[in-house]
């Protein structure tokens, strides 16, 4: 049998800044969103469980980095000092992938219609 992909879906209320924009650009002063993080996994299906992996397993992994952004300015996070949706996006995979490794993609959604999408360092 092939791969198979599952995700889960975070939502995360932050505050940022962007310091190395233009002088006058509106994201360098302080705001904040509703980040949307969704991981991204790959795996063979367990022969008897029918699943890649417990959905539970996945949210626990992902419960310390949830806990250290949910409601934190993110600029005060090691490894965060310019906490663009990309550098975002690679800092949770980082952290994540060690412990997690099935994670295959993390997509970090800033608004509605903006966001990033990592899959990991180049081969």
């Amino acid at each position: 049998m092939s791969a198979v992909d599952i995700f889960k879906v975070f939502t995360i209320e932050s505050a940022h800044r962007l310091p190395n924009v233009p002088e006058g650009h509106k994201c360098a002063r302080l705001h904040g969103h509703s980040f949307r993080i969704e991981l991204h996994l790959r795996g063979e299906l367990g022969e008897h469980t029918g699943w890649v992996m417990d959905f539970a397993d996945v949210k626990r992994a992902f419960q310390p980095i949830y806990d250290r952004l949910d409601h934190h300015y993110l600029n005060d996070i090691e490894g965060l000092e310019n906490p663009t949706s990309e550098r975002l996006s690679v800092w949770i995979w980082e952290q994540l992938k060690p412990t997690l490794p099935l994670l295959n993609e993390v997509v970090v959604h800033e608004t509605c219609t903006a966001g990033s999408r990592y899959r990991g360092p180049a081969a």
